[in-house]
């Protein structure tokens, strides 16, 4: 009987010299980060945008991909227009390299498509599709952004477990408050998740901020089992995010000087220089072989 790890290396070498990418580096180094919210409207896929471009500035190669496989929106902030999405991957129909797209500034992302709903249903074959074209990536990018949908559903549960860090995203907002307390109770008991960032999103001061982080992390402490919630600040409400989102261009490259970008360019330093809580060390073909296993 043939290998069936021997027999994924060499499809992955085979993949590796068709799409270009080289399996060189320290994987190790990589950063995969899931970026996630309890309920929609926090304005998580915005951050997601301004810290890929305050990774870029700090010299990373970054990936972004597009895990809001019901609302795919990633590309629209960037006034990219994808052609060829994740589904195609999966299904075999292209391969990593005909589907990424690359911004303005150099920045990668793997789209989503609005109808790929069933990603944590995939027969054998498609898992392999994924496990071999995404792990033809290994080795070309030093950070992962992984932007999930809103709320609880196995889809967004399956990649905020399987990268190395979840990033949970709240406003004051009493709901979404709630919410991201259900993100981290169902992460935890059904996922065995302890660690989680929390980054708080259009408050005026520190203080609104602060707040809700000891709220969530009380209840944390009170009723679930070991949990840790690292705070990793805020972003102010600000004008000149919402002007950048109607100009579909990421605020730190609109405006680098607003009080939103320099929050973003500090949250992208703390997160270089906070400890990874994954075994995996940031390795994309261990945050990929995670995720298609979930299921099983």
């Amino acid at each position: 009987m043939v290998d069936q790890a021997s027999s994924l290396r060499k499809l992955m070498d085979q993949k590796t010299t068709e799409t270009g990418f080289a399996l060189a580096g320290n994987s190790k180094n990589t950063i995969v980060l899931s970026v996630t919210s309890g309920k929609g409207g926090v304005g998580k896929t915005n951050i997601v945008a301004s810290l890929a471009e305050a990774f870029r500035s700090m010299g990373q190669r970054v990936l972004i991909i597009d895990a809001d496989l019901g609302l795919s929106n990633v590309d629209i902030i960037f006034g990219v227009h994808p052609e060829y999405h994740i589904g195609h991957v999966i299904d075999g129909e292209k391969n990593i390299s005909e589907v990424l797209l690359t911004t303005a500034t150099g920045i990668k992302i793997l789209p989503a498509g609005s109808g790929v709903t069933e990603l944590t249903h995939l027969t054998q074959g498609q898992k392999m599709n994924l496990l071999v074209e995404l792990g033809t990536l290994e080795g070309s990018f030093d950070i992962v952004l992984v932007d999930t949908g809103a709320g609880i559903s196995p889809n967004v549960l399956y990649f905020n477990a399987a990268a190395d860090d979840c990033m949970i995203i709240a406003t004051r907002e009493p709901t979404s408050i709630t919410d991201a307390y259900a993100m981290m109770k169902v992460m935890n008991t059904q996922h065995g998740i302890r660690r989680f960032k929390l980054l708080i999103n259009m408050v005026r001061e520190s203080s609104e901020a602060k707040a809700v982080y000891l709220n969530l992390s009380n209840a944390a402490q009170k009723f679930l089992s070991n949990v840790v919630i690292e705070y990793m600040g805020f972003i102010p409400q600000d004008e000149t995010l919402q002007r950048s989102v109607i100009k579909r261009v990421p605020v730190i490259v609109d405006n680098p000087g607003a009080a939103s970008s320099q929050s973003i360019k500090k949250l992208a330093r703390m997160i270089m220089m906070s400890p990874r809580t994954s075994e995996s060390g940031g390795n994309i073909k261990f945050f990929v072989k995670r995720f298609v296993n979930m299921g099983n």
